[in-house]
């Protein structure tokens, strides 16, 4: 296959490299220190079990130099920045050629399929987990199955798309349920992002601090209250113990909002906290933890270049 990954900051190229044994990969990002490492350096990835491997990438901030007829773009861009990836993609996608969402929160496939046309847009949620170290070196920072949901007229395509990401490493299944997996992804995400972020500690901390517990807790059963309301099923039982656990197997990890917040860049609060502020307000539902978790984050957003 010809993949393209836009938006290949840690995510998208740690995919991007993991593709490459077994398609031809095309990384497209906004940096251009990250693409200038690559070019002098390759790009290194450090694997879970400790040890690095450099991979030679094809890289670019101009998705123009990429030639077109792509069989697949994997939007991995933030949130916010989902409708410029669309409008990059659209022009690379061949005649078959399908767009991916592998993106944090809610939203992302509307707006991509708004773009290249409902019939190519496609979506999916993926547990892997990745750090930018710096430009040129990615860390992988946790693995766990990936999910495509199911369309039936796309059955041929999904089910070669899902045999590349196997013969890549990639765990990935096709679901016929996929907006509990994404809703069940953003629960994760309610609980853990910006209360990291705002303490600026790694993700274990949060499950094992009682007052850190208290306020995850409150922020998970709002966003679990907004979610069966809205008829969803989610993955698991017990959504504030997922929680927990996530933090457990991540424990060292730094969760992408904190690293954002670090570096004075805008977040994906929109799209985490502050989706289910709209959508509880939508229900009539109050969701108090989840707007002072946003507004702190905005805050923060707004503060950077003021900061001590």
């Amino acid at each position: 296959m010809r993949i393209a990954i836009v938006g290949a900051g840690a995510m998208g190229s740690l995919f991007g490299a993991m593709l490459s044994s077994v398609s031809d990969v095309y990384l497209i990002t906004l940096s251009e220190e990250h693409v200038q490492a690559i070019k002098k350096n390759g790009l290194v990835i450090e694997k879970t079990d400790g040890t690095s491997e450099t991979y030679q990438m094809f890289a670019t901030t101009d998705a123009s130099e990429v030639e077109p007829d792509v069989d697949l773009a994997i939007i991995f861009t933030k949130s916010y920045s989902t409708e410029a990836a669309a409008k990059s993609a659209k022009p690379l996608l061949g005649r078959k050629g399908l767009a991916i969402t592998l993106q944090n929160g809610l939203g992302n496939l509307e707006v991509i399929a708004n773009i290249v046309g409902k019939e190519r847009a496609i979506a999916g949620v993926t547990s892997h987990g990745a750090t930018l170290v710096e430009p040129g070196h990615i860390r992988h920072a946790g693995e766990g199955p990936t999910y495509i949901g199911s369309i039936s007229h796309l059955s041929q395509s999904l089910n070669r798309i899902a045999e590349t990401f196997q013969a890549g490493g990639i765990n990935v299944s096709v679901s016929e349920n996929l907006d509990s997996l994404i809703w069940g992804k953003l629960i994760i995400n309610v609980g853990i992002n910006a209360l990291a972020a705002i303490l600026r500690v790694p993700n274990g901390v949060l499950g094992v601090t009682p007052e850190c517990k208290k306020i995850m807790s409150n922020a998970v059963l709002e966003a679990e209250t907004v979610a069966r309301a809205f008829g969803i099923e989610l993955p698991y039982a017990n959504p504030l113990e997922a929680v927990k656990k996530v933090c457990e197997n991540t424990a060292g990890n730094r969760a992408s909002m904190l690293q954002d917040i670090l570096k004075g860049a805008h977040t994906e609060v929109g799209a985490i906290n502050r989706a289910i502020v709209k959508r509880g307000k939508v229900l009539g539902i109050s969701t108090p933890y989840n707007v002072f978790l946003s507004e702190i984050i905005e805050a923060l957003e707004a503060t950077s270049e003021k900061r001590f």
